[in-house]
């Protein structure tokens, strides 16, 4: 019981893995064993988390792509396995979450960009990983949601449906690929994120939480690492709440 997350040899892939919530969970997992594949937008940004995966001692690879378009994945997919043969856990990281200004004043393109990066892009993500996990040795899925998806708010209606949906479909996800893969989700609250600097005080403060306050970014990591690894070996198609007790 010593390590209880030991996850040396292990391949995981993490999108939108260069800022955030993304990024600590990319750290973490290198400072528990684990070789990373980083995917978001931007490869510079990718590249600059990669060298400090290296600097641990592990295997990282990148690769630049929009999760919300469809047709993307699958080439994010096999450079993945390209470089590291297989994948033993997924996170899906890469969300968004823009204002905005009404409901009927949200625009379709607004709309799709949302779902498609939130809801859509995971959804193709787990079919594609997922199926090749049990065809293969297994291994674990983990979704990153937001408690908006049980609390929405009028200006985030579609990313808290996307959200939504998400938790839903884990359930879905892991009766399909199970026993040998499963799936669970995160819903994590307000975190301190480079988001969060456009955020008012009261805000940030988060003072209707439980914790009288917002998360830090590093409070995400245990639970990406329990739901990840063999620790939690009879969890799937879960939901579990980060979010400092928001009532």
């Amino acid at each position: 019981m010593t390590n209880l997350f030991d996850f040396s040899g292990k391949k995981v892939l993490v999108t939108g893995g260069s800022r955030g919530l993304g990024y600590e969970m990319v750290k973490a997992f290198a400072a528990h064993g684990a070789d990373v594949f980083i995917a978001s937008r931007k490869l510079d940004s990718c590249e600059k988390a990669a060298m400090e995966v290296r600097a641990l001692g592990h295997q990282a690879g990148t690769h630049a792509c929009n999760v919300a378009n469809w047709s993307e994945l699958d080439g994010l997919v096999e450079a993945a396995y390209a470089a590291f043969g297989r994948i033993d856990v997924l996170v899906n990281n890469a969300g968004s979450s823009p204002l905005a200004p009404s409901s009927l004043d949200t625009s379709e393109q607004l709309f799709d960009r949302v779902l498609g990066l939130n809801f859509k892009g995971p959804f193709r993500l787990m079919s594609l990983v997922g199926s090749r996990m049990a065809a293969g040795a297994g291994g674990a899925i983990v979704n990153i949601s937001s408690v908006g998806a049980i609390r929405p708010r009028p200006q985030i209606a579609p990313y808290a449906g996307a959200k939504a949906a998400l938790n839903a479909v884990t359930t879905a996800f892991a009766f399909e690929y199970g026993p040998k893969v499963r799936v669970n989700t995160i819903m994590p609250g307000r975190f301190l994120t480079d988001v969060s600097k456009a955020w008012t005080e009261e805000a940030k403060r988060n003072d209707g939480a439980a914790l009288g306050r917002s998360g830090r970014p590093e409070e995400i990591v245990t639970a990406a690492l329990y739901l990840a690894s063999d620790r939690s070996s009879f969890t799937t198609g879960s939901v579990i709440q980060v979010d400092g007790g928001i009532a």
